[in-house]
């Protein structure tokens, strides 16, 4: 099955489908959409078709085979093998992602991180080179991912920069906007954005 023969809502729905999978308890040999629709908030006909649209119908009032769904789901997103990132930033939130032990589950390894530092350093595991060592480091690598956590006035230059290195998917948490050629992926986070409308949210369900 290609990713571009189904929605990208439904492909915004397959991540966490898999996280539900793999936190049951072990011993799970089968589940059914039914479950999967109640434990995640979601319509049964809905999950139905969005895993049949990955791994075929599962077996009439029994479901899906757990180990076969993970499978089958890692394979479709691209999981079951592991994609190279790079991060410019190594601040407060540059160090905090670094510290974070999930992505490699999700099939991403942070292979360094990058920032005004003249030597090589290394915190958590990983290296924090200087960034005039980024475009050669991601072509003898093939960097495809990179993460952006600069200040603003920095990010579209380290943006090119990435660009430059043969980076064709960049995960942005500067807040602003970011200019790339045509094939070049770009999804935005904004954190204070985010929080101001959970903030506003919540003060009109109490208003």
């Amino acid at each position: 099955m290609e990713k571009n023969s189904v929605s990208k809502a439904t492909l915004g729905r397959l991540p966490h489908y898999l996280r539900f999978l793999r936190e049951l308890p072990k011993g799970t040999d089968y589940v059914s959409s039914t479950t999967v629709a109640r434990e995640l908030g979601l319509g049964e006909v809905q999950v139905r078709k969005d895993l049949n649209a990955v791994c075929g119908k599962g077996k009439p009032k029994i479901g899906y085979k757990v180990f076969e769904l993970i499978e089958s789901l890692e394979t479709f997103l691209g999981y079951s093998s592991m994609n190279s990132a790079v991060l410019v930033g190594a601040g407060r939130l540059g160090k905090a992602l670094l510290e974070y032990d999930e992505f490699e589950h999700y099939g991403v390894k942070i292979a360094a991180a990058f920032d005004c530092n003249k030597q090589p350093v290394k915190f958590n595991n990983h290296e924090i080179l200087p960034i005039d060592e980024l475009e050669q480091f991601c072509k003898n690598r093939c960097v495809q991912i990179g993460i952006i956590t600069v200040g603003e006035g920095s990010a579209q230059e380290v943006c090119d920069r990435m660009v430059e290195s043969g980076i064709t998917a960049i995960w942005n948490f500067a807040p602003c906007k970011l200019s790339v050629p045509q094939g070049v992926l770009v999804r935005h986070e904004n954190l204070a954005l985010s929080l101001a409308h959970l903030n506003n949210t919540l003060k009109n369900q109490i208003g």
